[in-house]
């Protein structure tokens, strides 16, 4: 199936990566409508048609649905269920099922642990006493996440000693959960790996990524040269779960460089903000390849356009520095379009390519 230039890309999903989906689709040819329930959502500003709904509204989606060519979503923290009326009416990709398993920490490690993925020791807690359980299995340190619709270092809380435990169910309310190990690692990476419906696939050098309180800061390509065994090993396994889902579009993995190898953290079912740098710094953004892929159409070169390319983010106030930023004639900025500028929300991220 190929869904030819001047056709219509639905995205559910109104923010900075919806923005960026529309701005590579508008490029190709395509029009973007854009579906959230915000009132003035990023993304809309470079699209051709917006409707505002509610992620759960299935009548709504239905009709999003039957206005699109195909649709596409730029955000994990919705329900898969309600997508069931858009894709009734409409080819939605990635698939759904990527969607759930990606929604939920359990869910996730399991299924990559089951590909022969390494993901942290782990296990499940539904309830205060199923936490002291999981503590005496798992060990401390640990970390206690809850097990859907946490991003960013959200809905987490860190368990040094057993005594922590209080504390730490009270900052998840109590919701299900999951108790990871504390993972002894050198570095994080992430593999960005697109999927067309004929099984092509394609993956971008790999970033070596800096978190900050849990948000991604930077991500410097490519990564050092000591990690090639590592990513090696990490991008087998990207493959295999790709083909394993039937993907279609870009999918992310996100590991721990550990002395046993590498270490499955998490997946994203979506373009990611580890791959910005691709906009300048590869030849074909992760943006422009995954319009590719859902529409059907052949897959880009993911070559590097410079030795090496820096990415990092612009969270809350760092924003206000744009006119310093383009005082350096090297770099690449770009802003989100956001509002206010609240500490630790994306408001834009500035590359340079280092020749």
């Amino acid at each position: 199936m190929t869904i030819a230039p001047g056709s219509t890309i639905g995205i559910v999903g109104g923010g900075q990566l919806g923005r960026m989906l529309a701005i590579a689709a508008a490029q190709l040819g395509y029009k973007c409508h854009i579906y959230a329930p915000d009132e003035a959502p990023p993304a809309a500003e470079v699209s051709a048609r917006f409707t505002r709904g509610a992620w759960d509204d299935e009548a709504a989606l239905a009709q999003f649905g039957r206005s699109v060519d195909v649709a596409t979503y730029e955000f994990e923290n919705i329900a898969a269920g309600p997508l069931t009326a858009l894709s009734a009416e409409t080819p939605l990709f990635p698939p759904r099922r990527a969607l759930e398993i990606a929604q939920d920490r359990v869910s996730e490690k399991s299924f990559v642990r089951d590909l022969g993925g390494r993901p942290p020791v782990f296990a499940a807690v539904a309830t205060r006493e199923e936490l002291e359980a999981a503590i005496a299995e798992v060990g401390t340190p640990a970390v206690l996440k809850t097990r859907r619709f946490g991003y960013d270092g959200k809905g987490q809380a860190r368990i040094m000693a057993p005594a922590d435990a209080d504390s730490a169910w009270d900052a998840v309310r109590g919701a299900p959960s999951i108790l990871e190990a504390f993972v002894d690692f050198t570095a994080e990476f992430s593999i960005l790996l697109c999927r067309g419906a004929d099984g092509e696939t394609v993956t971008w050098p790999v970033p070596r990524n800096s978190h900050e309180g849990g948000i991604l800061a930077r991500s410097e390509v490519p990564a050092p040269a000591e990690l090639a065994p590592q990513i090696a090993e990490a991008e087998a396994l990207a493959r295999t779960v790709a083909d394993a889902l039937h993907y279609v579009g870009l999918l992310t993995l996100e590991f721990f460089a550990t002395p046993a190898g590498p270490m499955f953290n998490e997946m994203a079912p979506r373009v990611h903000n580890s791959g910005h740098w691709t906009i300048e710094g590869a030849l074909t953004s992760q943006f422009e390849n995954h319009v590719r892929a859902i529409c059907g159409l052949p897959l880009g070169a993911v070559d590097l356009t410079a030795p090496r390319i820096e990415m990092w983010n612009l969270l809350g106030a760092d924003a206000e520095r744009w006119k310093d930023i383009l005082a350096d004639r090297t770099a690449h900025l770009h802003l989100y379009g956001k509002g206010e500028g609240r500490p630790g929300r994306k408001m834009g991220h500035v590359t340079r390519l280092v020749r």
